[in-house]
């Protein structure tokens, strides 16, 4: 029997007792979830689900009628949970959620684990059509899959009771109407069905081309493995993949046998940490946090909801993590220079926000010297987060829901205010401290094993020959790598002045580099913008090009390098100050050429990488683990008429 005509049948079964079916127009084409996968997908615990969100209640009622609760309905299992109304005809729609979940119920009679640990239910979006006595009927089309296992089929008293738990799962759905106005008894949707764990988050999401059983099944036999602390069995080429680095790392694309090794979303788990542990006991290599005793776990984590919402912008589509991404070192290693809402450009890096606690001056330019105050730039910037006032953003905050009494509880009563805006980011950021790098366990914590033989000659140039420790201090007890100075390198002076060589190597492909004229690329390309450093802040001609000296912990994640992300590499950086940067009226007299060889200019690169701090895929995780702020239905800015009726 084909598959067509047994989805057919199948859907007559369904609906028969119901509601009479026309037949589906042939020319329909099915989805996955009626065949075969036609592939064979990731084994089960090979890879991870991080939670989505949180799985919402609500009251519902069985199909004896009985009030019931969600939770009640979940209890301590692992749920499949789908919307679907009873008269849907829609072969791609409400049955063929209907029939996958027929086929993992068959899956429970031949395996008791799965009955034992999983239960389905189906949630009528129609509760005018879909009576408890209805969804009874509906149910017992299925009976004869088996005993085994639970799947209840569950509606709501009114529309009124059911509003609430589809905006919680944003499920939007729109009546159907006919020419003459009535309506025709369908309903316009997307098929959504979640996977919920037995803590009550949302692990996965699947529409209509990902609803097969062989998935749903593999993942929910990894979240069984997880549950019973059962590693997971990754597979070795990356058990080496820290969370940290680009999505797609482009190293070795200057060879023609690049290939890709974009990082899977699935590697992203988000696990909670208790931040304040590394405020008020920094890792070794550090010294004590300033402003440790204003930091509490409440404004940490009021901090990080607000780092992560994208509504702290104009348009809601832009939050601080997108110029500070954490798997990329807090800031971007995907573009040189950050990009705001609306594809704004911006002319410097993205700073890393790692152990910014200890910094004296913030952002390239020194123009400000406290987290607290710092926030400001980048809401009210019009290629930034482009808000048009700080009344605007405070008053935003106070209309949107998430932050009811979050504010007060953090602040002893105090509501949102610039004051408490600014110090509830501050915590978080303050947080991110990252130390106990393999050179902290050698040079403080008297380890000789801990930094290798190559590392430890680049320090002796870092502190010697190359002299980098002159502006990247390194104490007795601990080390910042940073002066809190600014210093012209040359870097700015060689921008603004256009120096460039006549002719450019330009990569258009993986072992493909052609050399291309400047004539060429500056017709085709937008001029830089102007920027002369320090300069812009005090206007006083002695700071022109001048610009803050970075702190280098985690120097190796944070990637491109400079004050506008025009060195790619750390051998850049070394080879930049090799040849004494550039030469300028207001050069800073600790720049000089330094006349390295091959080998110490990779030695000085090894010790660079050795650092990156322990605790950095902590930090990482918990970022993964912070609840993203998308704009949702209740919010000032929610277009209104949105989820007008379509008529």
């Amino acid at each position: 029997m084909s598959i067509r005509l047994t989805v057919f049948l199948f859907l007559l079964l369904c609906q028969a007792p119901l509601h009479a079916q026309s037949e589906a127009p042939a020319t329909v084409a099915l989805a996955p979830g009626y065949g075969d996968l036609g592939y064979e997908p990731p084994t089960a615990g090979s890879y991870a689900l991080p939670p989505l969100g949180h799985a919402a209640d609500g009251e519902v009622l069985d199909s004896d009628g009985k009030p019931r609760r969600l939770y009640e309905l979940f209890g301590d299992s692992h749920v499949l949970l789908a919307f679907i109304y009873s008269t849907c005809s829609d072969v791609n729609g409400c049955p063929l959620t209907s029939h996958v979940f027929y086929q993992i119920k068959a899956a429970m009679k031949r395996d008791a684990e799965i009955a034992q640990h999983l239960k389905l239910i189906s949630l009528s979006f129609d509760p005018e059509t879909d009576t408890p006595e209805i969804m009874r009927l509906y149910g017992n089309n299925f009976k004869y899959a088996g005993d085994q296992g639970e799947w209840r089929f569950v509606t709501t008293a009114s529309e009124q009771q059911l509003a609430p738990i589809l905006d919680s799962y944003s499920q939007d759905i729109q009546r159907e109407y006919t020419a003459e106005g009535r309506y025709s008894g369908a309903y316009s949707h997307l098929l959504r069905v979640f996977l919920i764990d037995p803590a009550k988050k949302i692990r996965n999401i699947y529409s209509v081309a990902f609803l097969h059983q062989d998935l749903i099944l593999n993942d929910f036999k990894t979240l069984l493995q997880e549950s019973r602390g059962i590693k997971l069995q990754v597979a070795a080429s990356q058990t080496a993949v820290p969370l940290t680095g680009p999505g797609d790392d482009k190293s070795g694309y200057d060879s023609e046998d690049y290939t890709t090794r974009s990082r899977a979303l699935e590697l992203r788990r988000g696990k909670p940490a208790d931040l304040l542990e590394f405020v008020e006991t920094p890792p070794l290599g550090l010294p004590a946090v300033p402003g440790a005793k204003a930091t509490d776990p409440a404004k940490i984590e009021l901090g990080r909801k607000l780092f992560f919402d994208r509504r702290l912008s104009l348009n809601d589509t832009f939050s601080c993590a997108m110029c500070h991404v954490p798997d990329q070192g807090f800031t971007s290693n995907e573009i040189a220079t950050a990009v705001g809402i609306e594809g704004r450009s911006v002319r410097r890096n993205s700073p890393t926000i790692y152990n910014v606690a200890y910094a004296e001056l913030l952002f390239h330019d020194g123009r400000e010297d406290r987290l607290e105050q710092q926030i400001w730039g980048p809401l009210l910037a019009h290629n930034e987060m482009g808000n048009p006032s700080i009344g605007y953003v405070l008053n935003k905050i106070r209309q949107i829901e998430d932050y009811d009494g979050l504010f007060e509880a953090a602040f002893d009563g105090r509501d949102v205010s610039m004051a408490t805006l600014g110090s509830a980011l501050a915590s978080y950021q303050r947080a991110l401290v990252s130390g106990d790098s393999a050179f902290d366990r050698w040079y403080y914590g008297s380890d000789p094993d801990a930094l290798s033989k190559s590392a430890q000659r680049g320090f002796e140039l870092f502190t010697g020959k190359a002299a980098c420790s002159a502006c990247h201090l390194v104490g007795k007890d601990s080390a910042l790598f940073m002066d809190n100075q600014l210093h012209n390198t040359g870097l700015g002076y060689r921008e603004s002045m256009g120096i460039r060589p006549e002719k450019q190597l330009v990569q258009v492909a993986p072992g493909v580099v052609l050399e291309i004229d400047r004539d060429i690329i500056d017709r085709v390309g937008e001029p830089a913008p102007a920027d002369v450093g320090l300069y812009e802040v005090t206007q006083n001609p002695h700071d022109r090009w001048k610009y803050k000296t970075p702190g280098l912990r985690n120097v190796e994640l944070t990637a491109p390098y400079m004050h506008n992300g025009s060195l790619s590499r750390l051998l850049d950086v070394v080879e930049f100050y090799d040849a004494g940067g550039v030469p300028n009226e207001g050069l800073s007299p600790l720049i000089r050429p330094l006349d390295l060889d091959t080998r110490e200019k990779d030695d000085l690169v090894q010790f660079l990488e050795s650092l990156t701090g322990s605790n950095v895929d902590t930090l990482v995780a918990d970022a993964f683990a912070a609840p993203i702020g998308d704009i949702k239905k209740g919010d000032p800015t929610w277009v209104h008429g949105s989820d007008v009726e379509v008529q």
